[in-house]
């Protein structure tokens, strides 16, 4: 099996938009990576705070509404055809409808050979990242460290509390370079 998408998951401010990138300098061919952050900013500003789009509350909760959904099943199957074309693709994503934000990946990359990757991060020190970054809603991490993980399967999991985004990376790219995790 040659990997053709690597799907990292985890919570806000858990690594792996750092992941991602350490791991396109891991890997020995060139990867490209998407994250969740780049898609949610790539919307109109109109649907960033709203019903139908995207909604972030003061305590760190996240709802997406139908246009957010339509839009995300567009960005999926963009990122497949991109993988399907011959490049390799990362994947920075927030499952937060757990197992079946999976299904949602899955449909999309059916056929491609997927490499699934839970990130880790204790809550405290997520939110710890959250504070220092100060573009996210406080709690948001905290809230998401634990529910994107359940019911979610994965081929390799890391950790990100106490070990280092390149050390991650490395765990990952040699999933990637032996062809199983």
């Amino acid at each position: 099996m040659t990997i053709q998408v690597i799907v990292l998951n985890g919570g806000s401010s858990s690594g792996k938009s750092t992941i991602a990138h350490c791991l396109q300098a891991e890997l020995p061919e060139p990867w490209l990576a998407f994250g969740i952050d780049d898609f949610v900013a790539s919307m109109p500003p109109a649907l960033q705070e709203s019903d139908s789009g995207i909604e972030v509350t003061a305590d760190g909760g996240v709802s997406v509404g139908a246009d957010f959904m339509r839009l995300e099943r567009a960005w999926m199957a963009g990122l497949a055809a991109t993988a399907r074309a011959g490049a390799r693709v990362i994947v920075d994503d927030v499952f937060l409808g757990g197992p079946r934000s999976q299904e949602r990946w899955r449909g999309a990359l059916a056929g491609l050979d997927v490499l699934w990757v839970g990130v880790r991060c204790e809550a405290a020190v997520a939110a710890g990242r959250e504070s220092v970054r100060g573009d996210r809603a406080r709690g948001m991490a905290e809230k998401q460290a634990e529910i994107v993980h359940q019911g979610v399967a994965y081929d390799i999991e890391v950790d990100s509390t106490r070990t280092a985004s390149r050390d991650c990376a490395r765990t990952i790219a040699d999933a990637v370079v032996n062809g199983s995790p």
